[in-house]
């Protein structure tokens, strides 16, 4: 998973500098990516919509640290999917205001050590996140119908199967975390323009900044009474039209 995470990661960024070789290069017709309706930077506000995919990981701290691997809690992460709509305000030439409310879906595994019945040392977390990031996009000069940016802001996510309110914990197979979480993120990506429309490849990591964990009952859980803390970390890769 992170190998392929890795290698999207690395194509984003070989395809941006393919982009500033062939289209910086020499002048060529700008594209107003409305259809010829008008440039669609100048516009105060614009609308899109984008799709992509995730990896969702945790970070743990621990109460006790061992600084041993064979007692962290290992965590496998799938391959997520990402789609929503895009709010984009236009404050100066280079820097805009975007809301991006979506949905994320994604699953981790946690394997807890120490445990050897799969029915205990397994659990598959299943998130449905209401994913709403406010974030600030800083974008370099155009040249031709390239565009580069970096974004950075915050997030709150609403977590849809999260079980925080379900009396069962893990003596009864259940994983819970809270409803709500807090995040920053951090990116970077290329706006291409078209002709009718602004196409976007961005790669951006998600950081969670509070604990995410609803404990066990017993405060001596092999599964939640060593954490200190959870929080979510991931990498977002969005497609977006504009």
């Amino acid at each position: 998973m992170k190998k392929l995470f890795f290698v999207l990661t690395l194509l984003l960024v070989t395809s941006t500098f393919q982009a500033q070789k062939k289209w910086f290069t020499r002048e060529r017709l700008s594209n107003d990516a409305t259809g010829g309706k008008g440039n669609l930077d100048n516009k105060l506000f614009s609308w899109g919509y984008f799709l992509g995919f995730n990896s969702l990981d945790f970070k743990f701290d621990y109460k006790d640290d061992f600084g041993d691997q064979d007692t962290d809690i290992l965590v496998e992460s799938s391959t997520g999917f990402n789609v929503g709509l895009i709010a984009d305000l236009r404050l100066h030439k280079y820097i805009n205001l975007r809301l991006e409310p979506g949905l994320v879906f994604s699953q981790r595994d946690l394997t807890f050590p120490g445990l050897t019945e799969p029915k205990d040392y397994l659990r598959q977390v299943k998130s449905t996140y209401i994913h709403v990031p406010l974030l600030v996009k800083i974008s370099t000069k155009r040249l031709n119908n390239v565009k580069p940016f970096v974004v950075a802001g915050v997030s709150t996510s609403l977590n849809l199967a999260s079980n925080e309110k379900n009396p069962e914990d893990n003596s009864e197979g259940r994983f819970r975390m809270k409803n709500n979480s807090n995040n920053y993120e951090l990116g970077f990506g290329i706006d291409l323009y078209l002709y009718f429309f602004k196409f976007t490849p961005s790669i951006r990591g998600v950081f969670g900044l509070g604990d995410e964990l609803v404990r066990d009952d017993d405060p001596n859980s092999p599964w939640t009474g060593n954490i200190d803390k959870l929080s979510t970390r991931g990498v977002f890769i969005n497609f977006t039209f504009q």
